[in-house]
């Protein structure tokens, strides 16, 4: 009796130190590392953390490159992702993926769920209007940047100015600060990038905002200036095959999220909101004939 009695206990034990059948699975959150892998990290494993502690399913951040985290979602390796919108428009077209939250980003002045771009020169250019960039040299972090370049080559070509054609140059930049230092120095004439960027570098005592001429700024209540259309911001979406009960429950515990718990923090954000309608991003994308959109 006081064997069988140990064995019970024994068991006992064990069943508390080993974890349950429904910690076993391991769900792995892709993000699009366009800062690098290692801030991916720091950023990201705090909301691996929580899903994990929220929903007793273990949660692991895989940082990505664009064409790493296109490749996982189709292989099924890939159970949730953090993307850009049009990353996340290609994936649904072409693998089903599907949108679970939009983020709201964190701002000085009041939290957004938008986001846009910024077409500027310096203030002593001559530049004064869209059209005076013809026969100019351009800059931009890369033309695969949605918010850095896909928003402002629409609104160019929403204006009947194709920058493919009639720019002299469009260059691409090692980073979005490089693209604002070579038009302050007057190394091109232009440039876009996602609005934000100015006032954050302004902030950090890089560059004044008053050395620059934001080129058909729009009027409105978006806290950064800026010169396109608003879009819906990044967001958190599923892999075709994830389980849709844990879609929903996944979904229904990031939009939890206190700005001051640090899955937001870590990832500079105020938290998760239901998803907005990505429909203009699709539009968007089938205008510049970005990827998949390219074929429409």
């Amino acid at each position: 009796m006081i064997r069988k009695g140990l064995l019970i206990a024994v068991l006992s034990v064990m069943s508390c130190a080993f974890p349950s059948p429904g910690w076993s699975q391991e769900y792995k959150l892709g993000i699009q590392a366009f800062k690098g892998a290692d801030t991916a990290m720091k950023e990201w494993k705090a909301t691996a953390d929580y899903l994990t502690a929220k929903l007793g399913k273990t949660f692991t951040v895989v940082p990505c490159t664009d064409n790493e985290l296109m490749e996982g979602v189709k292989q099924g390796k890939i159970d949730f992702f953090y993307a850009n919108p049009a990353i996340f428009a290609e994936m649904n077209k072409q693998y089903g993926a599907q949108v679970l939250v939009t983020m709201v980003k964190a701002t000085r002045t009041q939290p957004t769920e938008y986001l846009s771009g910024t077409i500027f020169t310096r203030k002593e250019s001559p530049v004064k209007t869209l059209a005076d960039f013809r026969g100019k040299e351009f800059m931009t972090r890369a033309k695969s940047s949605f918010a850095g370049w896909m928003v402002a080559k629409r609104h160019f070509l929403d204006k009947g100015i194709d920058p493919e054609k009639e720019f002299k140059a469009i260059k691409e930049a090692k980073s979005v600060e490089h693209v604002v230092y070579a038009v302050l120095n007057g190394a091109v004439e232009g440039g876009a990038i996602m609005a934000g960027t100015l006032e954050e570098m302004a902030a950090a005592g890089k560059v004044k905002m008053a050395d620059f001429r934001v080129i058909d700024q729009a009027a409105d209540n978006f806290p950064f200036v800026h010169t396109t259309q608003l879009y819906p911001e990044f967001c958190i979406a599923a892999g075709a095959n994830t389980p849709p009960a844990l879609k929903a429950d996944v979904a229904q515990v990031l939009q939890a999220v206190a700005p001051t718990d640090p899955a937001a923090v870590n990832a500079k954000l105020n938290g998760w909101k239901k998803p907005l309608d990505y429909m203009p991003v699709v539009e968007c994308l089938t205008i510049v004939k970005y990827g998949a959109f390219a074929r429409n």
